[in-house]
């Protein structure tokens, strides 16, 4: 048995990214799971607020698209231009976000039931 120490935890690289194409874009980019964090901020953005699914694609592209060693791109103040982007473009990484995200229908639920 392999018990974590909170070192080991803290230390461990648990935020996959993989390489999109984004033909639109002229080139690929990093999606990377979300932290803790980032996955509280984007659910509690979907809940409680009429319209909350306003920007949605870009919301969670905005908290996904990372460099090559992780770090966001694009900060919460960036989610009203990254929205005016293609969106053929963002469904490609949108769809890319919610398959490492494990988002899906229930996210849908979520903001129904709200």
């Amino acid at each position: 048995m392999n018990i974590l120490t909170k070192d080991a935890i803290l230390a461990a690289d648990d935020l996959p990214r993989e390489i999109v194409p984004v033909p639109e874009w002229g080139g690929d980019v990093y999606v990377r799971t979300m932290s803790g964090t980032d996955r509280d901020a984007f659910e509690a953005s979907l809940i409680g607020k009429e319209g909350r699914l306003e920007n949605v694609r870009a919301r969670l592209v905005s908290l996904t698209l990372c460099d090559e060693a992780g770090s966001r791109l694009f900060t919460d103040s960036d989610i009203t231009a990254l929205g005016g982007k293609s969106a053929r473009a963002l469904d490609r990484v949108f769809a890319v976000a919610q398959r490492l995200n494990g988002i899906g229908a229930d996210q849908a639920d979520v903001a129904k039931n709200a």
